[in-house]
């Protein structure tokens, strides 16, 4: 048996199990963060279920967020009509005080347009933490469907 040949290709799987054990070994940080909870608020005068309206009609939806980990940053309402991929906005609000640092309530009042088809609103609140050198979201989304008869 021939050492000079054997030495090498020892030597080099020894290094291949150890490169492989070092890169499998590692663990991969997944974020634990908890984003924040909205909900629709529910009860007489408030729109919270995909539902079927008249046109100009006028809706009153109430929103709940809650802070849970990261301070808020931002509430977006936006809607788009008759299936349409992109979204126009509403309200876009920076957040401040007890607002990013607890949470907050907001209604919004809807007026529907004053044709049929749908309607998709989307309430979107944005919690923001800053590391060293990554910056990562967490968005939450709601989104209500208004059929229009």
């Amino acid at each position: 048996m021939n050492t000079n040949f054997s030495k090498p290709i020892f030597i080099s799987a020894v290094l291949i199990l150890i490169t492989c054990f070092l890169f499998f070994a590692c663990n991969r940080e997944i974020d634990k963060r908890i984003p924040p909870t909205l909900t629709l608020k529910t009860g007489a005068g408030y729109i919270s279920v995909n539902t079927t309206v008249g046109t100009n009609d006028t809706l009153l939806v109430g929103v709940d967020v809650a802070k849970t980990e990261d301070p808020l940053k931002t509430f977006n309402v936006s809607y788009a009509f008759d299936g349409a991929p992109s979204t126009t906005t509403n309200l876009s609000e920076t957040l401040q005080g007890n607002d990013q640092t607890v949470g907050f309530s907001r209604d919004v009042q809807i007026i529907t347009r004053n044709v049929t088809g749908s309607e998709v609103w989307t309430f979107t609140v944005r919690s923001e933490e800053h590391t060293s050198e990554l910056q990562s979201h967490s968005d939450l989304v709601c989104r209500l469907l208004l059929e229009k008869k």
